[in-house]
């Protein structure tokens, strides 16, 4: 469980309809394009030698063909390997047999999509001198439209794919650009949150204790003046402050128990609290109790609460895992609450007590401020590739 991070790195987003839509067309052009050039090779030239040839050789660039979204996108060695494979078995297969050229077309699309923009455009330049001479030698006489209308197409084609490829650069831009700002608004949002609820209590404690505080000192003030000469007076006097400060107890158990969890809150156990974490939808989250339960007084019952929901939160966006384990235990003299997780783990060795990179971010602070307040430990123990198991153990007072 690795602590957390400010900005945590986000997936890249999953390719547009659009493109997927372009894709599924071209690769059905490149097949059905294939397929025609060998019926029409083969009712062209029946009986020809170079035909086992021309055979063997289609199979193959389909085959080729049909590896290449096994290799994704990116122009990767393998990618640019598969790329000439493709390119070199078509340009065989134009020299024996110029009808197979117009495979080219779908050829262009894939092209523009593995190479930089400028050695895309010189492919495409090359394929299209292919199909030109190709289609020159299945003329019987010369005609422009032969010359010209391969250019044309190539590029209409790579106008297209460029101008595609910049609206969704675009739209990509625009999509992080709006992550990024709703991002900075819901920080805002929570840091207004913030200031408001301190004012909130500020004003509170203000209007409840720091009010009834100042009227019992002024009544005692009064009291010890009156002592000697007026008991009486002086007595009434201490009534009074007794009953402004069973009132101010009133208020102060009353913010105590707007501060505690929620989860706590109509006298749920911690257990059952923590059987209600979760850490999002894929993750699996497993409760276990060991011991006999023991009554924990509220704050130690929020301090665990908090720091399970803290452990849960940094399994979710930190450690890739499956599953995580709560286990609350109680052992007499003390109760521990360990959270396990099959993730990735630390790259480094962690302890209970280190600083340091171990403490980045606000997570581990808050935990450790919290277990060391009730005089009790954290520990952290983690392997690369074997997940990470977080333990705080807490003393509890004996029972009378």
């Amino acid at each position: 469980m690795p602590p957390t991070e400010e900005h945590p790195v986000h997936p890249a987003p999953p390719p547009r309809d659009d493109t997927r839509t372009l894709t599924t067309v071209a690769h059905t052009a490149f097949f059905l394009l294939l397929g025609a050039s060998v019926v029409r090779f083969l009712l062209r030239h029946p009986g020809e030698p170079r035909t086992p040839w021309i055979i063997a050789l289609s199979i193959t660039l389909a085959l080729l063909y049909v590896l290449g979204p096994a290799l994704g996108a990116a122009p990767t060695a393998r990618r640019l390997l598969w790329l000439g494979l493709v390119v070199t078995t078509w340009m065989v297969l134009v020299v024996l047999a110029p009808s197979f050229a117009w495979c080219a077309v779908p050829l262009f699309f894939t092209a523009l999509r593995t190479l930089p923009p400028r050695a895309a455009i010189v492919l495409v330049a090359l394929l299209t001198g292919f199909v030109v001479i190709a289609q020159l030698q299945l003329a019987k006489s010369f005609d422009p439209n032969l010359l010209l209308a391969p250019p044309a197409v190539a590029a209409l084609a790579t106008a297209v794919f460029v101008h595609m490829e910049r609206q969704a650069q675009a739209q990509r831009t625009l999509i992080d650009d709006l992550i990024r700002t709703r991002r900075e608004l819901a920080a805002t949002e929570r840091r207004e949150g913030t200031l408001a609820e301190r004012q909130r209590l500020s004003m509170e404690i203000h209007d409840t204790l720091a009010q009834n505080l100042s009227s019992q000192q002024m009544l005692l003030q009064a009291a010890d003046r009156t002592w000697d000469t007026d008991p009486a007076t002086a007595r009434a006097h201490v009534r009074t402050a007794t009953g402004i400060a069973a009132h101010g107890l009133a208020e102060a158990r009353r913010l105590v128990h707007d501060l505690a969890p929620p989860e706590l809150a109509d006298g749920a156990g911690l257990a059952e609290a923590l059987r209600s974490l979760d850490a999002g939808p894929d993750i699996e989250v497993r409760f276990h109790l060991e011991g006999t339960p023991a009554p924990l007084p509220d704050r130690v019952q929020s301090a665990l609460l908090r720091i399970a929901q803290g452990a849960l939160a940094n399994v979710r966006e930190h450690s890739a895992a499956r599953t995580a384990a709560l286990t609350l235990s109680f052992l007499g003299d003390q109760v521990v609450l360990d959270i396990a997780d099959d993730g990735h783990g630390f790259t480094e060795p962690r302890t209970g007590t280190g600083t340091g990179a171990a403490d980045r971010g606000h997570g581990l602070p808050a935990m450790r401020a919290r277990v060391r307040q009730l005089g009790g430990t954290l520990t952290i123990e983690s392997t690369p590739g074997e997940g990470t198991v977080l333990s705080a153990a807490i003393p509890l007072e004996p029972a009378p």
